[in-house]
């Protein structure tokens, strides 16, 4: 067999005999080169092969590791010592994640949507038994009523969802074999990173600039070859909040439609209709995939979403998603449902809107010498660094004042080199005094100048 394959082989075979340990860093690429007498592209091929077999996973910017290290198994973890009624003892301001903001409103809303289903006999054995695999018919219904009602298009069949990443990776084992090309934009969110990885598919990072993905630049691979399926979040990216121009939107769709490959458009970072662009399913609505998600609006817990799809699709998508779970808990949909239907959820929904924009606001004045970018109304600010420091540096030094961020390396598509910048929730924060507390944090380690040890070597 071709070198590059025994070379994989030989990789498979000591993982194995226990050769290499979980966890554990294969050498670099080069050396590695120099050791067998190949050159350094065959090793390329080989690490790639072997991680395609699932053998080895590949960590932008840090090498390649034999897969089972427990220590990487999730690109962000949650803060476990917060109690109950989210509380943080610790003092830690985790800003590292995108959570909704605080408001009893969520748990207000969600005991009543219960304690409605207490008293309602034919819910309560509705959601004690097995029902469709894509979501019983009222549930569909309520669901899509909804999203048209939150200026969302609606076409083709609507699959109810344990939440968005669970539509995410429907598509891909639905829709793509292993070893298959998917596209993303450069920087673009962990989840579908982290279930490309486990499809063992192909993911290359396409250019980013102000109008969003590089349509040329996926044009020209294309040329090359066709990616199975493109992922795409047209009206905020994540984690640099870049808003896809119309032109690039059109320019898109009708390259999904000249080479034949999938659109993936998530949607579960919710920004009000005015704020968002033409959803890439009104324009190519035959090859288009939407993803939604409660998460961002009503409660992360509910672990509800829809995912629509072509008609033509439905049934694989069905299957596959009976294969799976058999279904979404219809109890977590029955509440969701009733909450979505009570005047609760516009109330919350335009209170978030409005927080959501006097935080985003209050971030970019106090970090205004730092050209922070982010949508008015959205969850996330993207911060670029000062010349010469590392976000590594950055983020330890946060850490030890009480902050927690996100490094960009999570949000790295395939092999693209990570920027130096950080990602700051500030819906997170549980208060405004919490928010205000995190950005003086921000703004002190940022003039410090750079402490790294190796500026004096």
């Amino acid at each position: 067999m071709p070198r590059y394959r025994q070379i994989a082989e030989g990789i498979g075979n000591a993982i194995t005999a226990g050769q290499l340990k979980a966890g554990e860093r294969l050498p670099p690429q080069r050396h590695l080169a120099d050791a067998l007498g190949v050159t350094v592209g065959t090793i390329t091929r080989a690490y790639n092969e072997a991680q395609q077999r699932g053998w080895v996973q590949s960590r932008v910017g840090s090498g390649t590791y034999v897969h089972g290290d427990e220590t990487s198994g999730s690109d962000f973890t949650l803060l476990t010592h917060e109690s109950a009624d989210g509380d943080n003892p610790s003092g830690m301001i985790d800003m590292s994640l995108s959570f909704a903001p605080y408001h009893s409103w969520r748990h207000d809303s969600l005991r009543e949507a219960l304690q409605s289903i207490c008293h309602d006999p034919a819910a309560i054995a509705m959601a004690s038994s097995y029902q469709a695999d894509i979501g019983n018919l009222a549930h569909r219904q309520a669901l899509g009523a909804w999203l048209e009602h939150l200026g969302f298009p609606t076409s083709g069949s609507l699959v109810v969802t344990q939440g968005g990443q669970h539509g995410l990776d429907l598509c891909l084992r639905t829709l793509t074999r292993p070893g298959e090309l998917v596209a993303a934009d450069a920087l673009t969110y962990p989840g579908f990173n982290a279930a490309v990885r486990h499809a063992y598919l192909k993911p290359v990072g396409i250019p980013l600039d102000t109008e969003g993905m590089d349509v040329d630049a996926l044009a020209r691979l294309c040329q090359r070859q066709v990616p199975r399926l493109v992922y795409v979040t047209p009206d905020q990216n994540n984690p640099t909040s870049i808003s896809m121009s119309e032109e690039r939107r059109e320019q898109l769709t009708a390259l999904a439609r000249q080479h034949d490959f999938w659109l993936l458009e998530d949607h579960v970072q919710y920004l009000p209709r005015e704020d968002r662009g033409t959803s890439l399913l009104e324009l190519a609505p035959e090859r288009t995939l939407h993803v939604f998600s409660t998460s961002k609006v009503l409660s992360g817990g509910l672990r509800t979403g829809t995912l629509q799809v072509p008609d033509r699709v439905s049934q694989r998508i069905a299957s596959s998603l009976r294969a799976e779970t058999w279904m979404a808990p219809p109890l977590m949909v029955e509440a969701t449902c009733r909450w979505i239907t009570s005047p609760n959820a516009d109330e919350l929904i335009a209170w978030q809107t409005s927080e959501q924009q006097y935080r985003q606001q209050r971030a970019f004045e106090r970090l205004a010498r730092y050209h922070p970018q982010g949508q008015l109304r959205g969850s996330n600010v993207w911060l670029p660094l000062p010349e010469g420091r590392r976000s590594s540096e950055v983020h330890a030094l946060l850490d030890s004042a009480g902050v927690r961020v996100s490094t960009p390396e999570p949000f790295c598509t395939g092999s693209e080199p990570a920027p130096q910048a950080i990602r700051l929730c500030v819906g997170a924060p549980r208060t405004r005094e919490q928010l205000d507390r995190a950005l003086d944090i921000i703004l002190e380690v940022l003039e410090s100048g750079d402490t790294s040890p190796w500026n004096t070597l």
